[in-house]
C-alpha cells in the first residue's frame, strides 16, 4: 500500500504521542515537574591554569597550621567528596575516612561539631550560600559583597562565596590551625590576629609564597602577582575554588542523560522519581537541577556531638540557621543539602547522625513517627573531647525540642517506595564527578605527604 503524505504525518503523530506518553510514565510526575537538563550556562567559568594550581593548593598539608592535613582530609574522592565519619576529625587524628582516628599521642580537644559536606557542583551560580548554617552567603549591600563571620572585617578580592568558604577551616583549631600552643598560625587565631600583617591568613600566605614553585604558578595565573603585588590568601582561596567548581562539576548521571533524552530510568527507579517529583513532595524542597532550594528547613535531624555553641555557652544543641539570623522561627533549621552523589555520602544529616539512606528517608518523610524508634547506627571514634557525645540524643526534652520546629506534613512511604526512592537517588551518582577529573597529583610543591587513601 502506498502512503501518501497526509497518512504519514497521521502515524508520525501517533509515534510521537505515544514516545511521549512512555516519557511521560518514564520520567515520574510529568516532564513539565522536572527541571531543565544541566548545561554549561549554570556553570561559573574558570581557567585551567587557576583550576591546576588549585588542585595542588587543596591537597597540600601547607595550608595547615602543623603542616599535616590539607582540604581532601575531610573532602576526599574515595569518599565522595566528604569523610565518611559522622563528624570528621582535623587536628590531632590519623588515618584517612572512617579509619581515621584519635592520634593517642596528640588527641583532638574537641570534634568538629558537623557532618563534612559533600563539594559537588559548587560552581555553579546559583549555589551562594555556604555551610550547613549558611553562615557564608553573597550579600550585594557588603563591602566585600558576601556576609561571613568576619563581619566588616572581611577581605576583598574574593572571587565568590565558594572562594570565601575555603578561608574558615584554616581558622579552626580543631579543622586545620591546631591548639593554641602547637604553631604561629593557630596562636594568631586564638589571639584574634586573622587579617593584615602578622594574622594568620597573612602567615599562611607568606608560607605558600616562600615555596618557588607556587610563586611561579601564582604569577603565571595572576598578571597583578606577576606585577609585584604579594600573593594574598584571597587568591589562595580563589585557585581552590576554581579547582573545585572544575573537578567536581556532576552532571553526566543517568538521570541527567535522562534528562538530555537519552536512556529512560529503570522501572523502580522511574517510580521513584515519580514519589519524588510528586506525592513525597520531596522535590518542594530538593528543587531545581541540582535538587535543592538552598533554604533552611526544621526537618528533625537528630543531634549528636558536642553542637554548636559560643566559647561562653555551656551546652551541646545545634540551632542551625538560628545561630546566623538570631531569629527564633530558624531554630532547628539547615541547607537543603543538594542531592548529587548522595547514595556516597554516608553519614546524613548535619551531623552524620543516621548512616543507612533508608532510614534517614524515614525519618525524613516522618520525623515525629520515626523518632520514637529510632535507633543510631553509627560510631564515633574514641578519645575525642570530654563531652558525652549523646548528650542530645538521649535527652528527651532536646528531642522534642528539635521535632516541634519541624512544620513540614508529614509524608507515609511503604517499603516499596523507599526502595524505588533509593533507585532514583541512585541515578544521581555520577562516575565522572566522584572520581575527580585531573584526579589526585602524585606530589605538591611543599614536599608534604599526599593523602592518596
Amino acid at each position: 500500500m502506498k502512503i501518501t503524505a497526509p497518512t504519514l504525518l497521521t502515524i508520525t503523530a501517533v509515534a510521537a504521542a505515544v514516545a511521549a506518553s512512555t516519557s511521560a510514565r518514564t520520567t515520574g510526575a510529568g516532564t513539565a515537574h522536572l527541571p531543565a537538563p544541566v548545561s554549561d550556562a549554570d556553570y561559573r567559568p574558570v581557567a585551567m591554569a587557576e583550576v591546576a594550581l588549585g588542585r595542588l593548593l587543596f591537597w597540600d598539608p601547607v595550608l595547615s597550621g602543623n603542616q599535616n592535613i590539607s582540604c581532601a582530609t575531610c573532602h576526599h574522592p574515595a569518599f565522595a567528596t566528604a569523610d565518611g565519619l559522622p563528624l570528621g576529625i582535623g587536628e590531632g587524628g590519623i588515618g584517612l575516612g572512617p579509619a581515621r582516628r584519635a592520634d593517642p599521642d596528640n588527641p583532638p580537644e574537641a570534634r568538629i561539631p558537623r557532618n563534612a559536606p559533600a563539594l559537588f557542583n559548587l560552581g555553579a551560580h546559583e549555589f551562594t550560600v555556604m555551610f550547613h548554617d549558611g553562615r557564608v552567603e553573597v550579600d550585594p549591600d557588603a563591602p566585600s559583597g558576601m556576609r561571613t563571620p568576619m563581619d566588616d572585617d572581611m577581605l576583598t578580592g574574593f572571587s565568590g562565596v565558594l572562594s570565601a568558604q575555603t578561608m574558615f577551616p584554616v581558622l579552626s583549631a580543631d579543622e586545620m590551625a591546631g591548639q593554641v600552643n602547637e604553631n604561629a598560625i593557630s596562636r594568631a587565631v586564638r589571639q584574634g590576629r586573622i587579617t593584615g600583617d602578622g594574622g594568620a591568613w597573612d602567615m599562611l600566605s607568606r608560607r605558600v609564597a616562600a615555596i618557588p614553585e607556587y610563586r611561579q604558578r601564582f604569577a603565571a595565573v595572576y598578571p597583578a602577582i606577576a606585577a609585584g603585588r604579594a600573593i594574598g590568601f584571597a587568591d589562595i582561596s580563589n585557585a581552590i575554588a576554581a579547582f573545585i567548581a572544575h573537578e567536581w562539576r556532576s552532571d553526566s548521571s543517568p538521570f541527567d542523560r535522562m534528562l538530555r533524552g537519552g536512556a529512560p530510568l529503570p522501572d523502580d527507579a522511574a517510580r521513584g522519581l515519580d514519589l519524588f517529583y510528586g506525592s513525597a513532595g520531596c522535590s518542594t524542597c530538593h528543587s531545581g537541577p541540582f535538587q535543592t532550594d538552598h533554604g533552611f528547613h526544621a526537618m528533625g535531624a537528630p543531634q549528636i556531638g558536642p553542637g554548636k555553641a559560643a566559647t561562653f555557652e555551656n551546652h551541646q544543641r545545634d540551632t542551625g540557621r538560628m545561630r546566623v539570623t538570631g531569629r527564633a522561627e530558624d531554630a532547628f533549621a539547615f541547607r537543603t543539602p543538594s542531592l548529587r552523589n548522595v547514595t556516597l555520602t554516608a553519614p546524613y544529616g548535619h551531623a552524620g547522625a543516621i548512616a543507612d539512606l533508608a532510614t534517614f528517608l524515614r525519618h525524613h518523610a516522618d520525623p515525629r513517627a520515626a523518632d520514637a524508634d529510632l535507633a543510631l547506627d553509627i560510631t564515633l571514634p574514641a578519645g575525642i573531647g570530654p563531652g558525652n557525645d549523646m548528650a542530645e540524643f538521649n535527652d528527651p526534652q532536646a528531642r522534642r525540642d528539635i521535632l516541634e520546629a519541624v512544620t513540614a506534613p508529614p509524608v507515609t512511604l511503604g517499603d516499596g517506595d523507599i526502595h524505588d526512592l533509593l533507585a532514583f537517588l541512585k541515578t544521581l551518582e555520577d562516575p565522572v564527578a566522584t572520581a575527580g577529573r585531573l584526579g589526585i597529583p602524585e606530589t605538591v610543591p611543599s614536599g608534604l605527604p599526599v593523602e592518596r587513601r
